[in-house]
């Protein structure tokens, strides 16, 4: 049995179809990509993994419990975290007090708690932010900052919505960097991005998506010779 069991999944907004019938699977420490040309419905999946969305059909199970429906905290404390394309931070509040916020879903004693956060700052390679206000941080660093707030409420499987955007390549290739260390912990990883030349050469396998539906899914080398998802980025019979 994989981690994650996506299956069949189709989510409609009245007479919109944003998803429809998608399946997929994701294993513990593994870490796939999923893919697809602006409005083909990335974060529409996302949102029904991470509880945001409940799905109009299908089901999503993880480590063997469904999910499916589930409100977000209740995802969260069953083992999904989750980052955002815009990073949501409190900026008024340091470094480490926004990471303890993901560790107090869990652990009931701020001592710990912040300890706890003190160690996903390093990991992130943030530590020197410790008692400074995320406002003073810049993008790329708010994005890894999210990611250790994520980190800390102990998640199985962590959802990053395009985490590479706008970064320049040094950004880039320290967000790769985070990401070969989550996978490294035996924290499996789904990542919606745009940035293809972060996410092909790290992940195990790409699920590509194109108006709502799967079109492809596979091993980097075979989807990117994938004459529809060649299409689908390119158009025509590109």
């Amino acid at each position: 049995m994989s981690l994650l069991e996506v299956e069949r999944v189709s989510k409609r907004f009245g007479g919109l179809t944003a998803n429809e019938d998608v399946s997929f699977a994701l294993d513990a420490g593994q870490i796939v990509g999923l893919i697809g040309p602006n409005g083909a419905g990335k974060t529409t999946l996302f949102n029904c993994v991470a509880g945001y969305f409940a799905p109009s059909a299908g089901s999503i199970v993880l480590g063997g419990h469904p999910i499916t429906g589930l409100p977000p905290e209740d995802c969260a404390r069953a083992g999904v975290g989750r980052t955002f394309q815009v990073a949501r931070t409190f900026g008024s509040m340091t470094a480490c007090e926004n990471v303890m916020t993901g560790a107090l879903l869990a652990q009931r004693s701020v001592v710990r708690a912040r300890r706890q956060a003190l160690e996903w700052l390093a990991f992130v390679g943030l530590d020197r932010f410790e008692d400074k206000p995320a406002a003073s941080m810049t993008v790329s660093e708010q994005r890894r900052l999210a990611v250790a707030r994520a980190l800390a409420t102990r998640p199985k499987i962590l959802l990053m919505d395009e985490v590479m955007a706008g970064l320049n390549p040094s950004e880039v290739r320290e967000a790769v960097d985070v990401v070969l260390r989550i996978r490294e912990r035996g924290i499996a990883c789904l990542i919606v991005e745009h940035v293809l030349e972060g996410i092909m050469p790290i992940a195990d396998k790409i699920v590509v998506l194109d108006r709502g539906r799967k079109i492809a899914e596979g091993t980097p080398a075979e989807v990117s010779s994938d004459p529809q998802v060649i299409a689908a980025y390119l158009g025509g019979e590109a």
